[in-house]
């Protein structure tokens, strides 16, 4: 009996390491294949730490906003729902106070904030578009990021304008998108 037990303990550790070490690979090859540097991904990345403390240490915006925040290549789209403009405000400047370097693209919406539901819908949108555009041999999904929020699809990326007007029209035409917004960064096509 403890054989058995030791013998399972030992498989789970074993697919417990080797699901990590497949997720560090994918994401290795992920950093690799990304135009930004290493180093302006790791901004990127403490940067969303940043912007996601710095709106959940104001108590105001906390309560009655849901509002979040994405880097990319230093620069920053905040989305989601303020009741107010004044809350809108705040939150931009809050955002601003941080001095991260690069435009704040404020897609924040007056209103209440969205049901958990929409939330879950969003969820399932940024699936279908992300699905949508791996099946496409055109486009690079390691250079893409794609967010919902109340059914609106916002693209992020370092790209060419071919592969950013594509991805637009592959996120434009999945069920239940509403709209479609490019933050994009275009780069020229190499010659490769």
């Amino acid at each position: 009996m403890k054989f058995l037990m030791l013998l399972s303990f030992m498989m789970l550790t074993l697919t417990g390491c080797a699901g990590a070490m497949m997720a560090g690979t994918v994401g290795g090859a992920v950093m690799l294949n990304d135009d930004r540097s290493i180093k302006t991904q790791l901004d990127d990345t403490n940067a969303d730490f940043s912007i996601d403390s710095a709106l959940r240490s104001n108590e105001e915006l906390k309560s009655q906003c849901n509002i979040s925040g994405i880097s990319m290549n230093g620069n920053v789209l905040l989305i989601g729902q303020a009741p107010s403009s004044r809350l809108r405000d705040l939150a931009v400047s809050t955002i601003q106070s941080l001095k991260l370097g690069g435009k704040i693209h404020n897609q924040i919406r007056i209103g209440n904030p969205i049901a958990f539901t929409t939330r879950s819908n969003d969820s399932w949108i940024t699936t279908k578009v992300k699905g949508r555009m791996l099946n496409d041999k055109v486009l690079d999904m390691t250079k893409i990021k794609v967010v919902t929020e109340n059914g609106e699809v916002f693209l992020l990326g370092l790209v060419t304008r071919e592969q950013g007007d594509l991805a637009a029209d592959i996120a434009s035409n999945t069920a239940g998108v509403r709209k479609v917004i490019k933050v994009f960064e275009y780069v020229e096509p190499s010659n490769s």
